[in-house]
C-alpha cells in the first residue's frame, strides 16, 4: 500500500511571522523526504499557491485563518478564506470548497480555543491538531490528543515551521489521498512521527516580525508574477 509522509502545518515568507521563501520550503520539503506538503500561511494562501506553481505534485493548497475564537488549519482549498470571520462561517466556506478543516494547537493557553468554543465547533470539523512542535510545552499537545479521544475526532499534527529547519519534525504517515473526502477516509490510519522544538524557536518568528517592521517592504509577488 502506497503512504504519503505529510506535513500538515507549515509558513513561508507570506505570513507576517515569516521569512522562508517558497522556493526554499520546498526544496527543504523534497530534501527531508516528505511527499505531500500543506503550506498553511496565515489568513493568506499566496505561499501556498506560489509553492504550487514550483512543485505541483509535492504541495497541497491550504490556509491558517484567524477567526474571533481561535485558528482553524486548513487543506485542499481552492479560495482564500478572510480572517475575523465566525468560527462557524469560516468553516461553512470551507465546506463550500470541499477543504480538509482542523483545529490549530487547540489547547496551547497562548493560542489555542476556549473549551466551550472547541465543543461548539467539534462536530463541524474533521479534525483537531493533536500534536504542533512549537507547543511550549507536551503538556499541552497531551491535552489535545486526550480531548480527541474523550470526542472521538481524529487528529492531524504538524511543526507548525516558519524556518526552513522546522520543516518535518511532525508527520503524519498516511495511506495515499489525493482530495479532501479521500483525506478524511484515511486520516484516522495516520502514523505520527513527531517532535517537539526547542521554545527558543519562537525568537524566529519574533525576529521575522520585527524586520517586516524595521524594514518594510511590498507585500510577496502573487504568484505568477
Amino acid at each position: 500500500m502506497q503512504t504519503y509522509r505529510v506535513e500538515f502545518h507549515c509558513h513561508t515568507v507570506y505570513s507576517k511571522d515569516s521569512l522562508t521563501k517558497p522556493r526554499d520550503l520546498v526544496d527543504s520539503a523534497r530534501q527531508i523526504g516528505l511527499d505531500r506538503l500543506i503550506v498553511t500561511d496565515h489568513n493568506s494562501m499566496g505561499g501556498a499557491f506560489a509553492c504550487k506553481e514550483i512543485d505541483p505534485e509535492l504541495i497541497i493548497l491550504g490556509e491558517e485563518i484567524m477567526t474571533t475564537q481561535g485558528e482553524l488549519l486548513a487543506s485542499f482549498m481552492t479560495e482564500e478564506i478572510p480572517h475575523s470571520l465566525s468560527p462557524m462561517e469560516a468553516i461553512q466556506r470551507l465546506r463550500e470548497q470541499g477543504a480538509f478543516i482542523s483545529v490549530s494547537h487547540p489547547m496551547d493557553p497562548h493560542r489555542g480555543w476556549k473549551k466551550e468554543d472547541l465543543l461548539e465547533i467539534i462536530p463541524h470539523v474533521d479534525a483537531i491538531e493533536t500534536f504542533n512542535s512549537r507547543c511550549m510545552s507536551a503538556v499541552y499537545n497531551e491535552a489535545a490528543l486526550a480531548f480527541a479521544k474523550e470526542h472521538d475526532i481524529p487528529g492531524t499534527v504538524g511543526s507548525d515551521a516558519h524556518v526552513t529547519r522546522e520543516l518535518g519534525r511532525a508527520i503524519l504517515v498516511l495511506p495515499a489521498f489525493n482530495n479532501g473526502d479521500e483525506l478524511r477516509a484515511v486520516i484516522r490510519d495516520g502514523r505520527p512521527v513527531v517532535k517537539l522544538s526547542s521554545p527558543a524557536i519562537h525568537f524566529t518568528s519574533r525576529y521575522a516580525v520585527f524586520k517586516k517592521k524595521l524594514f518594510p517592504r511590498q507585500r510577496p509577488p502573487k504568484p505568477g508574477k
